[in-house]
């Protein structure tokens, strides 16, 4: 299997005719210094999203009408970059999960994003460009990569299937409701019958900044809660970024199944009528 993830050398070797460099950082970092002909789209990363049929038609189009503005033409490879892989909740996997949603083919993931581009001494640029936009076409027969909430409420009968948290962990024992704050939703805890790991275990401390973990290491991770390589995983966070994190990571380590339910708990905490799980996920001393 060929890796989604690429490395800064890699990168600088790809012909520029053939790709569409895009960061997903917020516009002060992107204009303070980008990789060479990147586009800024930090609605990668900002975009909340719900997941009735309504919510879903707005999201696809958003990001076809965006992901065409930046020259995405079905052949040109996209390779998205944030700031590190620990720093930005995971923002570039989320341009890789909504492209790979969407049926688009070609993407990579730079590895270590920009913190291991300046790392590689790799040359930064403050010049902006203005891409030639192309006609983005969607493919359907990929949408089941994304689960609505009642593919979720359905999975909380269905005992084969994986429910995964991947939150911090003050939101996952419901001391907060979010990463932007204790009281940002209405309700903390967790959707029952979830297993958790947190986000950050799927990545490990290197020379050039956080990287993924090996398969082997993912699978051990895995395995920690009976998740194998042939489960079916729903993975859900905040609004689907460190979601998207695990979602790649999974994915490199041949787990086959994964998905992610992208409205997360910032849509479903938000439902009174949806059930969720309060107080601390086992019992205190």
């Amino acid at each position: 299997m060929t890796s989604v993830l690429i490395s800064p050398a890699e990168l600088a070797e790809m012909s520029d005719d053939d790709i569409v460099v895009i960061d997903t950082r917020a516009p002060e970092a992107f204009a303070a210094g980008h990789i060479s002909g990147a586009v800024n789209l930090h609605d990668i990363f900002t975009y909340l999203a719900t997941s009735d049929a309504a919510g879903m038609t707005e999201l696809t189009q958003k990001f076809a009408d965006a992901f065409g503005a930046a020259g995405l033409d079905g052949t040109k490879t996209a390779v998205i970059y944030e700031e590190s892989m620990n720093t930005g909740f995971g923002q570039s996997c989320r341009g890789y999960f909504l492209l790979s949603y969407l049926g688009y083919l070609n993407i990579k993931v730079l590895h270590g994003g920009f913190a291991a581009w300046v790392a590689a001494e790799m040359p930064v640029t403050t010049d902006a460009i203005s891409p030639a936009p192309s006609s983005f076409n969607i493919d359907p027969d990929a949408a089941s990569l994304m689960l609505t909430v009642e593919d979720m409420k359905d999975a909380l009968e269905a005992p084969d299937v994986a429910l995964l948290d991947v939150r911090d962990v003050d939101e996952w024992v419901a001391t907060s409701s979010s990463p932007y704050g204790p009281d940002f939703c209405p309700r903390k805890g967790r959707i029952p019958g979830a297993v958790w790991i947190e986000w950050y275990r799927m990545m490990k401390p290197t020379a050039d900044g956080p990287m993924m973990k090996s398969a082997d290491e993912v699978l051990a991770e895995c395995a920690s809660v009976g998740i194998t390589t042939e489960t079916p995983v729903y993975l859900y966070c905040f609004k689907g970024a460190r979601a998207s994190n695990t979602f790649l990571a999974l994915k490199e380590a041949g787990v086959k199944d994964v998905r992610i339910y992208f409205g997360s708990w910032n849509e479903w905490s938000r439902d009174m009528s949806l059930p969720i799980d309060e107080g601390l996920p086992f019992a205190s001393a």
